[in-house]
């Protein structure tokens, strides 16, 4: 698009509409829009449910930058870091199909890993406490077309940042290194395992991999003013990680099940849902889920994601049965304020 055209659509969109009387469903609705009318997001899918029903579900787009219209239930996002939850499911269905069990070595599945100075299990690196380091530098937007064991090359090698179960370290490659152990317990590909025995039964068909995902929402990061194309990459090697792509839709019928409860055991979710104690105070993480509380204290479990192209929310409040799902097309867009208050509004 013409750089001309991108400043005409700035200067000439609709103004903001004003919050100060809104209330409730009007708030967030209006709220939302602000938020691509102000040129804070380029898209916005949201879905959000209320004891199970849909309280709001709608899409938001700055037609300024030649986009589809948004659609909640079709329109295919990255979830970026929300594939995490996935991924717990998963494991926590491992076990209780006795394939693996949580405090498994890593090695009594990878044998052939390099070894470390210290054991680390899958529950350490589920909760990001087993060592595993974070990204450097651009890592994190490789575009090379790897199988998920091969991609362990860049940073097998390297030492662990700390004795397991001693500190805390969020990042993607502990879930590299997860996907790997599961496929290889379960004798098949980790996103066949996950397709058959996590998204299946949920009914989530519009959850795949980038591999199976032909038309998707563009995806920007911020330039200015404005949004340029962002940086082409290939997910696929961190699909448990940060990989899956969806729709806003399709991932709140996962917030709902983390509600429902009806794919794993209560002793499952207990587990993936139990936040993590290191040296004394809480990680307010679990398996594959943050487990924390929103700016009115309310508790919530879920994740916030932020990859290439994406920045991601699932919130779920099992004391006010809410699902709560925001999806946008955009790297990091400073929007996690915005979404918060956004949260108040809903009781």
């Amino acid at each position: 698009m013409a750089w001309w055209n991108i400043l005409f659509g700035i200067f000439s969109r609709k103004k903001p509409v004003s919050l100060a009387n809104l209330e409730g469903k009007s708030y967030v609705n209006s709220a939302l829009g602000n938020l691509v009318l102000e040129n804070k997001v380029p898209g916005i899918s949201v879905t959000i449910l209320k004891g199970g029903k849909v309280y709001l579900q709608k899409g938001y787009t700055n037609n300024n930058l030649q986009q589809k219209a948004i659609e909640p239930e079709h329109s295919m996002f990255r979830i970026a870091s929300i594939s995490k939850c996935i991924t717990g499911l998963a494991f926590g269905k491992m076990v209780e199909q006795g394939l693996v069990s949580w405090d498994d070595s890593f090695y009594k599945h990878v044998p052939d890993y390099p070894k470390k100075k210290y054991d680390f299990t899958l529950r350490q690196l589920a909760s990001h406490t087993a060592g595993i380091r974070s990204y450097k530098g651009k890592e994190y937007a490789w575009n090379k077309p790897w199988e998920i064991a091969e991609s362990i090359a860049f940073f097998k090698d390297d030492p662990l940042v700390f004795e397991p179960g001693k500190g805390y370290l969020y990042n993607s490659l502990d879930f590299v290194l997860l996907a790997i152990a599961l496929q290889n317990a379960a004798k098949m590909p980790f996103e066949d395992y996950v397709s058959k025995e996590i998204l299946t039964p949920l009914e989530m068909h519009q959850t795949k991999s980038p591999r199976k995902v032909v038309d998707t929402v563009p995806f920007f990061t911020r330039c200015g003013l404005s949004f340029r194309a962002a940086s082409e990459v290939n997910n696929y090697y961190k699909l448990a990680g940060g990989g899956y792509l969806s729709t806003s839709a399709d991932i709140a019928k996962l917030g709902q099940e983390l509600l429902q409860q009806t794919i794993l055991k209560p002793e499952t979710y207990k587990e993936l849902l139990t936040a993590q104690v290191v040296n004394g105070k809480s990680t307010y993480y679990g398996l594959g889920f943050q487990v924390s509380q929103d700016v009115l204290g309310r508790n919530y479990v879920g994740h916030i994601g932020n990859s290439v192209g994406a920045y991601s929310n699932l919130f779920v409040y099992p004391e006010q049965q809410l699902v709560a799902v925001l999806l946008t097309n955009c790297t990091d867009p400073k929007v996690q304020p915005f979404w918060d208050d956004i949260l108040t509004k809903i009781a």
